[in-house]
């Protein structure tokens, strides 16, 4: 089993910059594909970012080029920076973890964190 907690959410007005971390207990996530998906009021959950155990990404189109996600396998944790914050980035974020290396989805992510809400204010 894997726990993921994830922390740094908060409040924040467009343009400013976040970084989330998931922080992974229970299983060494090195050989995990780890990722970030987030859900806003009302709509699915989605993805958001991804990275595999040899550090290749992928990001949703919504947010390449402001969010980068990297992991620190030594500290067993995860991270998005978000970066140009924008109102529609407002949700709850949620990190992920899947033993596969197929692309994560909402369906087949074995593990979930508990979120973090992220708020942006115009």
């Amino acid at each position: 089993q894997v726990a993921l907690v994830e922390s740094g959410g908060g409040l924040v007005q467009a343009g400013d910059s976040l970084r989330l971390s998931c922080a992974a207990s229970g299983r060494t996530i090195s050989r995990y594909h780890m990722g970030w998906f987030r859900q806003a009021p009302g709509l699915e959950r989605e993805f958001v970012a991804s990275i595999w155990s040899g550090d290749r990404t992928r990001y949703a189109d919504s947010v390449k080029g402001r969010f980068t996600i990297s992991r620190d396998n030594a500290k067993n944790t995860v991270y998005l920076q978000m970066n140009s914050l924008k109102t529609e980035d407002t949700a709850v974020y949620y990190c992920a973890a899947d033993a596969r290396n197929a692309p994560l989805t909402t369906r087949t992510v074995d593990y979930w964190g508990q979120g973090t809400q992220v708020t942006v204010s115009s």
